[in-house]
């Protein structure tokens, strides 16, 4: 069974920084595509990064050139490196692992196309 724990969320000020880590246990995820999510309160859960097997990253427009999503697969270990924070940043971030032995679907950003969720982490931003 495959564990992700989301770490790093914490409070920060507007243009700050913030890293959050995903750690996974259980299974080797390092030939499996790993996504980022967030939901705010009131909101429904939304992509926010993804990446791929091959080291390919994606990212939803409203954090493109302020986000960066990486992964050390010695460690099994997802990373979010987020700059630049504003407000609208304010959620929880939850990991999340596709099950799929490298997996090529274009649905990267749908919640369904992921098997395995963290529990999450906060992130609240003040401005």
């Amino acid at each position: 069974q495959v564990q992700l724990v989301e770490l790093g969320g914490g409070l920060v000020q507007a243009g700050g920084s913030l890293r959050l880590s995903c750690a996974a246990s259980g299974r080797t995820l390092s030939e499996y595509r790993m996504g980022w999510f967030r939901q705010a309160v009131g909101k429904e859960r939304e992509f926010v990064a993804a990446i791929s097997w091959s080291g390919r990253s994606y990212y939803a427009d409203s954090v493109k050139g302020r986000f960066t999503v990486s992964r050390d697969n010695a460690k099994n270990t997802v990373f979010l490196q987020m700059n630049s924070l504003k407000p609208e940043d304010t959620a929880v971030y939850y990991c999340a692992a596709d099950g799929r032995y490298h997996s090529t679907s274009p649905f990267y950003t749908r919640r369904t196309e992921y098997d395995y969720w963290g529990r999450g982490t906060q992130v609240t931003v003040s401005s």
